[in-house]
């Protein structure tokens, strides 16, 4: 019983201590768990047979944003030159960006229209 107790606690704090991790990137992105980071404006994306409900997304430069994923059906977008990499499971996440446009299309196969889910996250 105190091995199982020994082992959940390092467990635990194994956990915390890769939670507590970010990421940052060359385009100045850095995500973070969103406990750690207060975002100052929410962007939805939502995603559905074969196209994404904008063209773009603005979104502030330099002020952390909490990016959402919504999903009808098998969707994901991977944010290049980002951190960003949503998809079923893993449906948002904060996010502070540099000035620019950032291109993301669908990342999951999702059938013949797949090729057409491009949009942009603009960072004014």
């Amino acid at each position: 019983m105190r091995q199982k107790l020994a082992f959940l606690l390092v467990l635990g704090a194994l956990a915390f201590g890769l939670a507590a991790c970010g990421g940052k990137n060359d385009a100045g992105s850095s995500a973070s768990p969103e406990q750690s980071q207060t975002a100052s404006q929410e962007v939805v994306i939502k995603a559905s047979n074969w196209e994404f409900d904008k063209p773009e997304y603005v979104v502030p430069k330099d002020t952390p944003v909490k990016i959402t994923l919504e999903l009808e059906g098998g969707h994901g977008i991977k944010v290049d030159g980002t951190d960003i990499n949503l998809g079923p499971g893993n449906e948002s996440t904060v996010v502070t960006l540099k000035a620019g446009t950032y291109e993301f299309k669908c990342s999951i196969m999702c059938g013949r229209g797949h090729k057409d889910m491009v949009s942009k996250l603009v960072v004014q």
